[in-house]
């Protein structure tokens, strides 16, 4: 009886973690940086490519607007969600739009990457480790070069 219990609460996380994030991919596709820092805890983080982290939710809403300045026309898609139990998710999303912000340089981009999530109690994401190919990003940015082997 416990194990069947069990499987059903772990069944129950998988779904309400799935909706999470296509929610929070859906805030990323509205150009609207507080919506997706609502999805971190109050002293949540974000980390990009072992970057410095952006600690609590209006520096989190800082990096999702940098994102969303070069690129006007965002669009995340939700690739994968893969639930590793616990407290513990990877997202997995593809990026892409026009490099058309400020100082941009119109340059289409596509480009892959995952969130290592970390939820606190609350539900929210505590911590984040994202990770995307920089040196790919570069590339397509600058419109230089042959796509990297990767």
């Amino acid at each position: 009886m416990a194990l069947l219990r069990e499987m059903a609460m772990s069944q129950v996380r998988f779904v309400e973690r799935q909706e999470f994030a296509r929610r929070y991919t859906q805030a990323w596709c509205s150009q609207d940086p507080t919506a997706v820092a609502a999805f971190y805890a109050a002293e949540g983080s974000l980390t990009i490519n072992d970057g410095a982290p952006a600690v609590g939710r209006a520096r989190i809403a800082e990096s999702a607007r940098s994102f969303m300045a070069a690129f006007p026309d965002l669009a995340v898609e939700m690739n994968e969600l893969v639930d590793l139990g616990g407290d513990r998710a990877i997202f997995h999303w593809t990026l892409h739009g026009h490099n058309t912000g400020t100082g941009g340089t119109g340059n289409p981009v596509r480009i892959t990457g995952f969130e290592e999530w970390q939820f606190g109690a609350d539900g929210l994401v505590l911590h984040s480790l994202g990770h995307y190919d920089s040196a790919e990003y570069d590339r397509q940015i600058s419109g230089r070069g042959e796509r990297s082997a990767g």
